[in-house]
């Protein structure tokens, strides 16, 4: 298995990948994905496939952000999939080790990501990687409840 940049021809894979996960293919928004983090490790994004030499595995996706809501530069990973039949291979783990790698060539020393609460699989995942509780909380607001309290 080798991690390396995501390449145009392996699009079609990572928007499989996500469509078997999700039951949504959604070509469209992987394809603008694609254009701001596929070539992107001179701008600090990055997006990075797990390949076995015959189909992409997996994928991770992330970047640098500097000042953050206040927080010194840090990596954001805000994808990262297997392929359901290859999962508890150790290919996740790589994903993340090698987009961890990239971040620290960029003097980055602290990673973050979001996740749905209830999103089980991903959470004990980023747990076994050794992530916790940030010092960030989200917020959010839904803003047709407050377009119509505001009438």
């Amino acid at each position: 298995m080798r991690v390396r940049a995501a390449r145009p021809r392996d699009l079609a894979q990572v928007v499989a990948i996500d469509a078997e996960i999700t039951r949504l293919p959604k070509a469209r928004y992987w394809a603008g994905i694609f254009r701001r983090y596929g070539n992107g490790r001179r701008h600090k994004r990055f997006f990075l496939v797990a390949d076995s030499g015959r189909r992409v595995e997996g994928f991770v996706i992330g970047e640098v952000r500097d000042w953050e809501f206040g927080s010194p530069p840090c990596g954001w990973v805000f994808a990262i999939d297997v392929r359901p039949g290859a999962r508890q291979t150790g290919i996740g783990s790589r994903l993340l080790e090698a987009i961890c790698e990239d971040f620290r060539a960029h003097g980055v020393d602290t990673v973050r990501t979001m996740l749905a609460r209830d999103n089980q699989l991903i959470l004990a995942f980023f747990r076994s990687q050794g992530m916790m509780a940030a010092p960030f909380i989200p917020l959010e607001l839904r803003l047709e409840a407050r377009g119509r309290r505001a009438g």
